[in-house]
């Protein structure tokens, strides 16, 4: 009962950029250009998928499905550089570090889910063209999605607990701009032990299980694509899941960079400037890309804004 309460009461100091001291209110005006362009781009993307009825099918839902998590995902983590830079107000209480870590695992591990179901349902149409209608049908694919949320929820969870359950005496700087978990358990002054090996033995299998699936997806959709006869044939096969693709190895690209280095290649900054990476940058570029590189969302973004427009 001591340990909780004085955990309960526990301020943790954010220092976001603070080791470079120039450049904080550069780096905040970035950030939050970022985080404005995310916000319009995938509330966009989710309100025109929600209200064109074009846009009513599979890939579209799970498209929607990413847009709203990356709205949470950024807004979950990218607020408090906002909070430092505009209020010089660089500490978080206790409670509201935790729920932010809870958002940012939840977020974190929905999109590996996501992306995986994505995959499959780009594997059923260019390889299962025929079929594709009766096996992603509307049952599958909100199966799917709420499958993506429910496991991430109940990881979140177990994370968020075993943290809480740490206690944090000694210092309460983050060096970090957000709770990341990494973070806390480096400040922990508890024995860490116990998470980290939930960490490695709970993330190895459900980690690698929607890498593995997104990875034999795309096996099979490249042989596939690779022994259609005709150039235009291919064109169009690709093109369908090129712009899913782009996203996977972004995503997956900055993940391995951040968490599969070498021990001796870590560095607290350059931490902090990839997770700014897969935080800002790359939730902002995914409504891009796919309204880019898909025509029937063009075409949708274009009936929509023919519908705003006032007759004269």
């Amino acid at each position: 009962m001591e340990m909780q309460n004085q955990t309960s009461f526990t301020e943790f100091i954010i220092l976001g950029f603070s080791d470079f001291p120039k450049l904080q209110t550069l780096i905040g005006l970035i950030v939050f250009i970022f985080y404005s362009l995310n916000i319009m781009g995938n509330l966009s993307m989710f309100l025109i998928i929600c209200l064109d009825s074009h846009l009513h099918h599979p890939m579209y839902f799970f498209l929607s499905n990413l847009s709203f998590l990356d709205l949470c995902y950024t807004t979950s983590t990218l607020y408090k550089i906002l909070d430092i830079v505009i209020r010089g107000n660089n500490s978080i209480t206790f409670p509201a570090c935790m729920m932010q870590l809870y958002l940012f695992i939840c977020c974190g591990c929905t999109e590996f889910n996501l992306l995986s179901a994505m995959a499959y349902d780009r594997y059923v149409a260019i390889c299962n063209p025929l079929r594709y209608t009766l096996i992603m049908n509307k049952r599958v694919c909100i199966l799917l999605a709420a499958s993506s949320w429910k496991i991430s929820f109940l990881r979140s969870v177990m994370y968020t607990v075993l943290t809480s359950q740490l206690s944090f005496f000694e210092s309460r700087e983050i060096n970090h701009f957000f709770c990341d978990l990494t973070a806390l358990l480096k400040l922990s002054c508890s024995d860490t032990s116990t998470v980290e090996n939930v960490l490695l033995i709970e993330s190895s299998f459900l980690t690698v299980i929607p890498f593995l699936l997104t990875l034999t997806s795309y096996v099979y959709i490249v042989s596939t694509i690779l022994r259609i006869h005709s150039a235009e044939g291919r064109r169009k096969a690709f093109s369908t899941c090129s712009a899913h693709l782009i996203v996977i190895i972004l995503f997956y690209g900055t993940i391995i960079s951040l968490y599969m280095r070498p021990k001796s290649m870590y560095s607290l900054n350059q931490d902090k400037l990839f997770a700014l990476l897969y935080t800002a940058v790359i939730p902002m570029l995914n409504p891009i890309i796919y309204s880019l590189k898909n025509k029937k969302v063009k075409e949708a973004i274009q009936r929509q804004l023919g519908r705003k427009r006032l007759p004269y």
